[in-house]
């Protein structure tokens, strides 16, 4: 065994915590344990009907053989029309290249994008991969942290202070996981102000939450003509159509990183199932009315448990305009103690409300913003007003 050999870019990899957290509670599941898991991101709903009659159409009408690299063009396309009609950005079929769901085009990107020393600004808190998959590249995380105080959203003032002449990339979240946090189309325009005295620094924007918001609506960064030609927008089918297991994402982008990530793509995976990609087509071309049923069903868990959260004391708790995440600050509870052991930590929070109160949460410091504890709210009410009785007896019962 002595003989294997492990590369240095994976033995310095993180794994995925909020993976790790659903297999840890998956596994207590097994063993018999009644444990509610808020620490996964995905949608508890089963994928609409009419999608899924696509793809059973796909496989009789034998789209069984090999795909174009960057997706099926008529997919392309009417990912090109929802751009247009629903964020008011003008891509063109060939800007836009179809992978195996947005965690892969977002990495396709940054690959495609980061030399070894670039800096890539990441706003915190910040979802779990983007700070590894900048790694894999050997680009330079600079994290710039907003905590609750300011909604969990940076400032300009911050995003200037950041820049440097490495600086190749700033990454936004918006609707943010795992903050729930909406920049508004103002805040956004004070970011975009900073940015157009740098022309070195592209954008990357994850807008997969973008229909799950309870504002009437979000910005997306490429509607700012200023800085339009240098941003590259990350979307999919997974949460607005309850698609996670599709493997369906995509990236739109000026032409040359389009042709860079088919290069990259093209040596890797090359294209994605021939079926998830028609399923996809009409998740994007059929009716909308799946999206707003769930939109509504997930602003109405929101406001539930906020309502319960915020009954808990020592919790420090916002009212997200999006996503269907939870992020409250718990320093009021650190250093506290159950028996003989000491809650250090979040993570170590964490792991006391999974093996006490038999609910599966993440740390903030997974999402490089220590303090907090990260709920998904994408489950039953019955769940959700269980699982927050149970924490707030599992916090209560702290020393």
């Amino acid at each position: 065994m002595d003989s294997i050999q492990i590369s240095d870019r994976i033995k310095n990899m993180a794994a995925s915590q909020t993976l790790a957290m659903s297999q840890k509670s998956s596994e207590l599941r097994a063993a018999g344990v009644d444990v509610i898991n808020l620490s996964v991101g995905e949608p508890d709903f089963n994928t609409p009907d009419h999608i899924k009659e696509a793809a059973k159409t796909a496989i009789d009408e034998n789209y069984t053989h090999y795909p174009p690299v960057p997706g099926y063009m008529d997919l392309r396309q009417a990912i090109a029309d929802k751009l247009k009609k629903e964020n008011g950005v003008s891509y063109s079929a060939s800007q836009i290249v179809v992978s195996g769901g947005a965690k892969q085009s977002l990495s396709n990107v940054i690959m495609s994008v980061i030399n070894p020393g670039d800096e890539v600004i990441i706003p915190t808190p910040a979802w779990v991969s983007y700070v590894e998959m900048v790694k894999l590249a050997g680009g330079e995380n600079v994290l710039v942290p907003a905590s609750i105080e300011q909604n969990f959203k940076i400032t300009p003032a911050q995003l200037e202070a950041a820049i440097t002449p490495r600086t190749r990339m700033v990454m936004l979240c918006s609707p943010s996981n795992p903050s729930g946090s909406v920049y508004s189309r103002q805040e956004l325009q004070g970011l975009v102000d900073v940015l157009v005295k740098h022309p070195h620094v592209t954008v990357l924007s994850d807008e997969i939450y973008e229909h799950i918001n309870y504002i009437g609506g979000v910005t997306s960064m490429g509607s700012f003509p200023e800085i339009a030609d240098r941003v590259i927008l990350v979307n999919g089918v997974s949460k607005a159509y309850a698609m996670t297991g599709w493997r369906v994402g995509f990236m739109a982008a000026p032409v040359e990183i389009a042709k860079a990530v088919t290069k990259l793509q093209g040596q890797t995976t090359s294209g994605i199932s021939t079926i998830a990609q028609r399923a996809a087509l009409a998740a994007y071309a059929g009716s909308q009315q799946c999206v707003e049923d769930m939109r509504k069903a997930f602003e109405r868990r929101r406001d539930l448990v906020v309502r319960l959260a915020r009954e808990i004391p020592g919790l420090k708790v916002n009212c997200p305009d999006g996503a269907f995440y939870l992020f409250p600050e718990v320093s009021s509870y650190l250093g506290k103690r159950f028996g003989d052991k000491v809650i250090a930590t979040d993570n170590d929070l964490c792991m006391y409300l999974l093996e006490e109160a038999h609910v599966a949460t993440v740390s903030g410091s997974a999402f490089c913003l220590p303090g907090y504890i990260r709920l998904s709210y994408a489950a039953s009410d019955e769940a959700l007003e269980e699982a927050l009785r149970r924490i707030a007896d599992a916090l209560g019962r702290l020393q």
